[in-house]
Formats: C-alpha cells, sequence, structure tokens
C-alpha cells in the first residue's frame, strides 16, 4: 500500500470514527446540505480527499518543504494544459502580477513614467504592481452592460509612451479581444493578462492567455484552481518567465528548479564559474544577484494539491458555466428587468467567477444585499467598485472622471457560482428570492 492510500485510509478511520475531517472542503458540506442552518458559500476549495492527501505526503516523504519536484512538475503541467512554453509558481496571485510586471518592464526595455492602460473597476493588486515598478497606470472607463473597458477610450488613451493594456476580464468575462489585439499590433504596445479570475476562459475556442504576451493566475482558495495559496507567471517567452523567476527568487540569477537544485553542474552546466564581473575567482550561481528581488516561492506541498486540482480543471470550467446559467435564470425570474446579467461575447466561453448582478438603483442592491446575507447566502462586491474612491489609491487620478465606474460601488455585486453547487443549493437560492419583498 502506498503512503497516499494510507492516508486517505487514515481519514476514511476517522470519519468513520465520527471525526469531523476537512470542514474546509465545501464540496464536501454540500453533500449534506442543510437549507435552514448552512451557508451558501461563494467559494471555497473544490478539493476531495486527495488533494490533502497529497498534500500530507510531500510533507512526510518529500525531499522537499520549499518549492522543489512537485512545484517544478506542477509548473510543466499547466504549461502543457494552457500552451505556454515556461510558467513560474509563485506564492500567490498578487505576487504573480507583481513579478509579472517587474520582469515585463524589464525585459520589454520599460522606463520610469512609461504608461500602462488599466481599469479602475476590480481588484487593487492590478493596479498597486504598476505604481511599485515605478510604471503609470492610465485609466479608461468601462461599459456598463459588461463592466469591461471601453475600448473606444482606450484607443484615445494611447500615446507615446503607452507601453501596454493590461487586461483582467470581470469575473472571467473577457472584452472583445480581436478589437484589443487591433489596438495593440496598431500601436506596438503588448496585452498582458491578470488571469487570476479568468482561469479556462476562452475566445473564438482559444484560451485567453494565447492572446497575452504574459498571463498571471491566482490559486487563492475562492478561485478556479487552488493549492491553498499561490500564483502563477506564464508566458511562450521562456526569456521572460526567467527574468520573472529572478525577480520572485531573492534577485538571483540562478534559475534551477526541482532537482536541478542539487546538481554540481546546475541548469546552466556552469554553476561554479567567474560569474562576477571583476571578482577573478570561481563563485557558485546560485549567489549571482542579477536583480533587486523577493522571496516570493511556494511551499512545495502547494505544488503537490495543484498537480491534482489540475486534473478537474476541465470539470471545475464546466461545472462553473453551468452553474451561473441556473442562478441567472433563478435571478431573473424572480428579478426580471431590475437587474441585468453580464452576458458573453458570441466568440467567447466564459469560466465565470462569479454571477454579476448588476442592480437598476442602490437601494435594490443594498436591500438585496442584505437579504442574501440574512438568508445564509454570501455575497461579495464587485472587488473596489471604483479603486480610485479608495483612500491607498485616490492620489492616482481623479475618481469623478470615471462615472461609469464610480456606479460599480453603487449597484453591483456578484453571489457565487462554486462548481459544487447542487440542486439543494439552487432550490435555497430560488426559495430565499421568493421571499424578497423590496
Amino acid at each position: 500500500m502506498s503512503v497516499n492510500e494510507k492516508i486517505i485510509g487514515f481519514i476514511n478511520q476517522l470519519r468513520e470514527e465520527g471525526e469531523t475531517v476537512f470542514p474546509f472542503l465545501y464540496n464536501k458540506k454540500l453533500e449534506t446540505f442543510d437549507a435552514e442552518k448552512d451557508w451558501v458559500f461563494y467559494s471555497g476549495p473544490y478539493w476531495g480527499d486527495e488533494e490533502v492527501a497529497a498534500a500530507m505526503e510531500s510533507l512526510i516523504t518529500g525531499k522537499w518543504v520549499a518549492a522543489g519536484e512537485n512545484v517544478a512538475k506542477f509548473e510543466r503541467e499547466f504549461s502543457k494544459k494552457y500552451n505556454f512554453n515556461s510558467s513560474l509558481m509563485v506564492n500567490s496571485g498578487s505576487s504573480a502580477n507583481l513579478v509579472m510586471i517587474a520582469a515585463s518592464k524589464k525585459h520589454f526595455g520599460w522606463s520610469d513614467g512609461d504608461e500602462v492602460i488599466v481599469s479602475p473597476v476590480g481588484f487593487p493588486t492590478t493596479i498597486s504592481p504598476l505604481v511599485q515598478n515605478g510604471l503609470k497606470p492610465v485609466f479608461t472607463d468601462i461599459t456598463y452592460h459588461d463592466l469591461n473597458f471601453d475600448l473606444d477610450l482606450v484607443e484615445k488613451a494611447i500615446n507615446s509612451k503607452t507601453k501596454a493594456i493590461f487586461l483582467s476580464p470581470v469575473l472571467g468575462n473577457s472584452p472583445d479581444i480581436d478589437r484589443i489585439l487591433s489596438i495593440c499590433d496598431k500601436n506596438n504596445i503588448k496585452l498582458i493578462l491578470d488571469g487570476c479570475d479568468s482561469l479556462g476562459s476562452k475566445w473564438n475556442g482559444k484560451d485567453l492567455s494565447d492572446y497575452a504576451a504574459v498571463t498571471s493566475c491566482s490559486f487563492y482558495p475562492a478561485h478556479h484552481m487552488t493549492t491553498g495559496e499561490g500564483g502563477m507567471v506564464s508566458s511562450l517567452d521562456k526569456e521572460l518567465v526567467k527574468m520573472a523567476r529572478r525577480f520572485a527568487w531573492w534577485g538571483r540569477d540562478c534559475y534551477c528548479t526541482g532537482a536541478t537544485n542539487l546538481s554540481p553542474v546546475g541548469a546552466c552546466g556552469n554553476r561554479f564559474d567567474k560569474w562576477i564581473e571583476g571578482y577573478d575567482h570561481k563563485v557558485d550561481h546560485k549567489y549571482l544577484f542579477s536583480e533587486i528581488g523577493y522571496n516570493l516561492k511556494p511551499l512545495e506541498l502547494q505544488g503537490s494539491i495543484g498537480l491534482v486540482q489540475m486534473q478537474k480543471s476541465d470539470e471545475i470550467h464546466i461545472k462553473r458555466r453551468e452553474t451561473k446559467n441556473r442562478l441567472e435564470k433563478i435571478l431573473k425570474k424572480h428579478l426580471g428587468d431590475r437587474i441585468s446579467i453580464p452576458q458573453e461575447d458570441n466568440k467567447a466561453e466564459t469560466s465565470w467567477f462569479g454571477v454579476p448582478i448588476i442592480c437598476n438603483e442602490n437601494k435594490l442592491k443594498q436591500m438585496l444585499v442584505e437579504h442574501f446575507e440574512g438568508n445564509r447566502i454570501q455575497t461579495r462586491n464587485y472587488f473596489a467598485g471604483n479603486v480610485l474612491l479608495h483612500p491607498g489609491y485616490k492620489h492616482l487620478d481623479d475618481a469623478g472622471k470615471f462615472p461609469l465606474a464610480n456606479r460599480v460601488l453603487d449597484e453591483v455585486f456578484f453571489i457565487g457560482c462554486h462548481p459544487s453547487y447542487n440542486e439543494a443549493v439552487f432550490e435555497r437560492v430560488d426559495q430565499v428570492l421568493s421571499e424578497f419583498k423590496g
């Protein structure tokens, strides 16, 4: 019997003895969902015992505690699945954005003060890495029907200092990628993708990331796949990912991963050499620092979990789409034209992170959120709304210049779209909305 099988056996034994095992496994909670007392959480790990067993096996028997063989294998498998040449796993999606922007600036030769177009609506870690890397975020307002970029305004915002469009699709739902690519090609600028909410989303039959110069991904527990925490930077450009690895690994020039960390010659084949200019002796390449970097490495057990989650990625995509469609019908049945729900373009295949709800007035949003939460159905703002309204970001631009973005905080929220939602959950949402008196 393998170590993994022994761990699974131990887990089952604990259950037989009446122990509550891994209460954070949302899909297991829903097996016995009780509408009278249980919450409909907006998200959570789509894990089974196999993810936990893989993590425990890695910790008990593995050669590494920090990133090692399984992290390196997860990077390779992730690249293979999503058509990249190279990937780097880090400790969070926010860290992925940070090193992705740092590496892009260095790799593409951008200068301090160069501009990147970004939406003011969404999560702030799409914006903060630009500021942290000396770049200027340039904001454009949105189109309200889908909450994505107004591409007419994007075109008008481009000038000689513009280097990239930084796209973060709204809850996984992309704007017109064909037009964005046309804008990028016309102006010789890059498309950078914050794919933290959109893993698995497609445009014209291809993954959104196929169209970007470099892509980030998040493995936070609420996201499509989760390793507890974690993130990924991926690209067809191996040198760009190698640069991101330097920033994530202390600024170290060495790019050895997994078993090559133990090699006396390293991945470069020349580990001990005269690496430092002006120093006439051999040094270990592992201790050559070519950038001012960070330590953003993940744990080895996170790579182990990721390898198991990869086997469920297609299932997660299908179920999220089915769940969104089912919940949309329930919402429209009870609320009609008092709300609108963003739709995907006919070229898109969205892997929905949540079900976005645009209310026709602030009062309705407030009443619906209160009603849902009071009946144990979690809701979330569409993140920051206009981030320029917030104290940490209001110095970056005048929020008043973006009237549609400002409406998001007033009128938009979302509920979950978890792949574990079952008939009992749908019936609960239906029942709660049937009792809404607003």
